[in-house]
C-alpha cells in the first residue's frame, strides 16, 4: 500500500511517500480502507520526538490517529462492524508505528464508530481526536453543568470549536477567546467572543464579573497562568496543552479512545449539533505540505489528507 512514513524524528522534511506493507488484521480489529485522515498537533509532536517519554517508537512510523473510511474486512472476533460499513476512528495504539496516513489501517474496534451520514469523509476525519478531547474534558474533567459559564481558549480552533458547540449543547454559557479573525466563527457557534490581547482578562471579567465556572485551555504558557484569576470561587481548570496546569490547581486532559464517546459524537453530528470545518485537503503524496500548513496554524479549520 502507499503511505506516508518517517524513519527518524525531525521536521516535515523527514516524511516520505512510498510503499509500506499492508497491515495484518488481528481478531479484535478491522481493516479500514482510508478515505481521509486529519492532521493534528500531536502528529507533528510525535514526529519530532516530543512524546518519546510516553510512547515507544517503532521505525518506520506511519503518522496519524484520525481516520474516516470503509471497512474492508473485520477480524475474526468482530461483530460490531461488517465489510462496507463507513467508519470514523481515533486509531491510537500505545506505541507509534501504524498510523492513518496510508491507504489502509488495521483499527481496533475500541477506536471506531459508524461514520455520521451527514458528514463527508474529510469532515468526518476531523471529528475523532478533537471531538473526543473536547467531550471528555468537558464531561469528565470539568464536569460542566447547565447554566454554568465556561471559558474556552483558542475557541476558533479544532478542539475549541467543538468544545464551544458541546458546552452549548450541555446548556452552558460559553465565552470563547480567539484572535480577531476567529470572532465571527465563535459567535456563529453560539459563544460570546473575546479577543487575545493585553486586555483579555478585562474582557472576560466584563462578561463574567463573578468569574467563570470552568475554563478549558489549549494554549498553555502565559495564557494558562493568567486563567486561574478568571475563575469563580470553586471554579475548575483543565488544559490539553500544558501539564503545568496541575501546579495551578487544575487537571491535564488527554483524549482516550472510547467507542461509546465517539458514537455519541457521531450522533450529535448526525443531528446537526456538531459541525467540523475543513480548511484544505491534500492528496496523500502531498502530506508533507499538509503538515506544514497545519503546523503554521491559523487555518480556520482542519487540514485533511484524502486518498484518491
Amino acid at each position: 500500500m502507499k503511505a506516508i512514513s518517517y524513519r527518524r524524528h525531525g521536521g516535515p522534511g523527514v516524511l516520505e511517500y512510498g510503499d509500506r506493507p499492508e497491515p495484518k488484521v488481528g481478531p479484535d480489529s478491522v481493516l479500514v480502507e482510508v478515505r481521509a485522515a486529519a492532521v493534528n498537533p500531536v502528529d507533528w509532536k510525535c514526529r519530532e520526538g516530543y512524546l518519546d517519554g510516553m510512547l515507544d517508537t517503532v521505525f518506520p512510523v506511519i503518522p496519524g490517529w484520525d481516520v474516516a473510511g470503509v471497512v474492508l474486512r473485520p477480524g475474526a472476533a468482530v461483530t460490531e462492524f461488517a465489510a462496507g460499513d463507513e467508519v470514523i476512528g481515533y486509531v491510537r495504539e500505545d506505541f507509534l508505528s501504524r498510523g492513518t496516513f496510508a491507504q489502509y489501517v488495521a483499527a481496533p474496534v475500541r477506536t471506531l464508530a459508524h461514520k455520521p451520514r451527514s458528514l463527508g469523509f474529510p469532515e468526518a476525519a476531523g471529528l475523532p481526536l478533537a471531538g473526543l478531547t473536547a467531550h471528555q474534558v468537558l464531561h469528565r474533567v470539568l464536569r460542566v453543568r447547565p447554566r454554568e459559564t465556561v471559558l474556552v481558549h483558542a475557541a476558533a480552533g479544532a478542539v475549541g470549536s467543538l468544545a464551544v458547540q458541546l458546552a452549548r449543547h450541555l446548556g452552558a454559557r460559553v465565552i470563547g477567546a480567539a484572535r480577531a479573525s476567529g470572532q465571527e466563527h465563535i459567535r456563529a457557534l453560539g459563544g460570546e467572543a473575546v479577543t487575545y490581547g493585553d486586555d483579555l482578562a478585562a474582557q472576560v471579567r466584563a462578561l463574567a464579573p463573578d468569574g467563570v465556572d470552568a475554563a478549558l485551555d489549549s494554549i498553555g504558557g502565559d495564557i494558562l497562568r493568567m486563567t486561574p484569576g478568571l475563575l469563580a470561587p470553586g471554579g475548575r481548570l483543565a488544559s490539553i496543552a500544558d501539564s503545568a496546569v496541575g501546579e495551578l490547581g487544575g487537571a491535564y486532559g488527554f483524549a482516550r479512545a472510547d467507542a461509546a464517546d465517539l458514537t455519541e459524537l457521531a450522533g450529535l453530528a448526525e443531528q446537526g449539533v456538531l459541525t467540523v470545518g475543513v480548511a484544505r485537503t491534500y492528496p496523500l503524496e502531498q502530506a508533507a505540505d499538509a503538515f506544514q500548513l497545519a503546523e503554521a496554524g491559523g487555518t480556520g479549520g482542519k487540514v485533511v489528507v484524502t486518498m484518491g
